[in-house]
This record gives structure tokens, sequence and C-alpha cells, in this order.
């Protein structure tokens, strides 16, 4: 496999240059695209990401014909000591090793909690080493599905969820359909595109404080800049909710293709103005093997095609005909929004859905990627609304509850 994608990086046909004087406004820009090639041949150490990559053990199983790819690390604790699960789940482009620098932090043991952490980090059909659907129709609600019986497989009927991107929308689908199971749902990138919301963005537009607080009001609007946002940067969206095969039989034929359509994503995802910088800024917040590792999890599963059509798939008509963010869930939960997230959701948004928002943090940095720029800020975060949960719940059993 590295033979192969070597040779097809040393065999990268020549790239039209990039205008002058411009960044990464009209893509990423190929004189970078050039120097990322060669440090993906001759630099990057395949081997030392082997070891790290499989540092925590990994399985796959087959759920309702899907073989099912996931990390799992449970933590070895004292006599007497609660293990709960967290089911963690990724977005695109991203995979499953977005977890990897939060699973120390989340089931270490510490002696003033009465529970410890056992983390489940899947990846969804489609993506890595889980199995895409070979019929059409196998949108995020059949995801939520198929990830909610991976738990019950592995013996856990009640469980705590955390999702960014297509994770958190799965695991709000996962939420919905099955309240009683999800004991609490945390989440970086809390959405609800329910019509009525949707409407009501477009009145804060005329005045915001009848939407959002001052401290954020920049989050949001003037809505002319948030439109310009989604209208400039959204056309991967738009291709990949319509016709996602075509774009991914390109990615998956030329690794050097592949690499600057998921750089340019993970660029402006981080900070919305890197679009100016021919680098992307891609170094100012991961390391180059970060970076590449991601991407090693596409080529050599090859499945950046079937990850595509996510999109195609959640953004149908028999998807959107389900309204699902209308349909109000009770499951506890806690949202964390990063300064640079693609959208900002008010808390009265969110509970329009989620009654039970237990907490918002919000944060002054940070971009759609969060678990890989700042796994350690996201991972306390996690860990401190699994305390909330479980005070929560012990509060409507009316027991004794010590804080954890």
């Amino acid at each position: 496999m590295i033979a192969d994608l070597k040779f097809r990086l040393s065999n990268t046909r020549q790239l039209t240059p990039p205008l002058e004087g411009t960044g990464s406004e009209y893509g990423f820009n190929t004189n970078e695209t050039y120097r990322w090639i060669w440090y993906w041949m001759n630099q990057y150490p395949f081997q030392e990401r082997l070891l790290k990559i499989n540092r925590y053990p990994q399985y796959r199983t087959n759920i309702q014909g899907l073989d099912v790819h996931f990390m799992r690390v449970r933590p070895e604790v004292p006599q007497g000591m609660e293990i709960v699960p967290i089911l963690m789940l990724h977005g695109w482009p991203s995979s499953f090793l977005d977890f990897q620098e939060f699973i120390p932090i989340l089931t270490a043991v510490d002696p003033d909690r009465d529970f410890a952490i056992e983390v489940i980090a899947a990846s969804l059909p489609g993506f890595a080493f889980s199995d895409g659907a070979v019929r059409p129709g196998f949108g995020v609600d059949k995801m939520a599905v198929v990830l909610r019986n991976l738990m019950h497989r592995l013996g856990h009927k009640r469980f705590y969820v955390h999702g960014a991107d297509w994770g958190s929308v799965v695991l709000s689908n996962m939420a919905t359909f099955f309240p009683e199971e999800v004991l609490g749902y945390h989440t970086s990138m809390p959405v609800n595109a329910s019509p009525i919301l949707m409407f009501l963005r477009l009145i804060g537009a005329l005045k915001p404080s009848l939407v959002v607080s001052k401290p954020v009001e920049d989050r949001m609007y003037p809505l002319k800049t948030y439109l310009e946002k989604i209208i400039g940067e959204f056309g991967y969206f738009y291709i990949q909710a319509t016709k996602p095969d075509t774009v991914g039989e390109s990615l998956t034929d030329s690794p050097a293709g592949l690499l600057a359509y998921y750089f340019e994503k993970i660029s402006v995802g981080t900070r919305f103005y890197y679009r100016l910088r021919a680098d992307g800024g891609l170094l100012l917040h991961f390391t180059p093997e970060t970076l590449i590792d991601n991407l090693m999890m596409y080529w050599i599963s090859n499945s950046i095609g079937t990850a595509g059509r996510i999109y195609a798939e959640s953004f149908g008509p028999r998807y959107l005909s389900l309204d699902i963010d209308s349909i109000p869930s009770p499951v506890p939960t806690c949202i964390l929004q990063a300064k640079y997230e693609i959208a900002y959701t008010p808390p009265w948004m969110f509970r329009y859905k989620f009654h039970n928002l237990l907490h918002e943090t919000i944060l002054e940095t940070g971009g759609h990627f969060l678990a890989l720029e700042l796994p350690e800020i996201l991972a306390k975060d996690v860990l401190q609304a699994v305390v909330r949960f479980r005070q929560w719940h012990c509060e409507r059993k009316h027991r004794n509850c010590a804080k954890g």
C-alpha cells in the first residue's frame, strides 16, 4: 500500500499554478500541495505513526449486515468504582483518530470521582474501516440505530454520547429515538435546522437582541457575513449532497487530489480567514503527522467515496421529511461552542429540541475541528458534562447525590 501510494504521489501530473497574489481563495494553493506531496512521500514516518494509531485496541463487529469499526478503551479501576460508557462519534472529513488524545483524559481514574469512563470511539458507517451501505437511503437516522445497536452488542443498554459535525447529528437522532437509553448528550456543534428556527434566525437579522446575547452576537450577525461564508465555502457540501460519487471517484484515484480537498476544508473550518493564506494556516494548529494520519485513514480504507454519501443520504427528501429537529427529546444535554465554529446556536434555540439543556460552554478561541485543535479543553468539557448528567439523573431519583 505504501509503495503504491508513493508511486502515485511521485507521478502527480503538473498542477495548475495559483493565480498571482492569491492565497487559497480559489481552493488549496497548488504550490503548497507540492510541498505536502513531498512531505507525505519523503518525511511522513509511516511505521512510527502506525504504532501510534494502533496504541489503543480496535475492533470490527457486524451490525445489521455492516462491519462497524471502533476503538474501545476500558480503564483499570479500584474495586467498587463504577465504570460508565461513552460513545464518541466524529464527522467529515474527520475520523476516529480525533479522539485519541481524549482517551487518557477521559479514562483517567480520579479518587475524587466515584466513577471512571470507558470510551467507545466508532467510525461512522462508510468512514475508515466501517462498511458503507450498498443500497440508497442510509442516512444519519439509520446510522443512529446501527450505532445504538453497537452499544448493545458491547453490553451497554444505557450510555453517554459525544459528537461533532455529522457525529453530532447522528447522536441527536439517537437521543430522539432512544431517550431512555442515552443518559446524556454532549456536542461541540449544536445545530437545529427546524424550519421555525431558521425563520427566527432571519428575524434576528433585523434586531439581533431578539435572538442572541450581545457578547456572541458577532457569531451570528450581520447575516450578510454569515451568508457570504456559506455561499463561498459550502461548494463541497452541495456537490456531496447531490453527486457524491463523481467527486468520490476523483478523490479515490488521486492522493494529491484527496490531500488538497481535505486540507482546504481543514483550513477554512479552523479559521474562515485562513483562505487568504497560501499555507492555509494549517501548521498554526496541527502537526504535519496529525494531518496526514487522518488523511491516511481515508486512503488506506478507500472510504472517501462512501463517506461523502452521508451528505446525499441526509439531505435528501426521505430524511428531511422526518423533520427530526422538530421532535423534542428529554435527554439531558451540554454544549460547547467554539469561537470560529461554522455556526452559533443560541441556547434557547437548542432547548427547542433538547429541553433539558444543562450547560453551555462558550470558548473565545477554537474552530470546527476542535478535537484535533484543543483536545484537552474539549475532553475536560466532556468529562464535566458526564458529571452534570449523573447529578441530574440522581436528583430526578431523589437520592443523596455526591458531586463528581
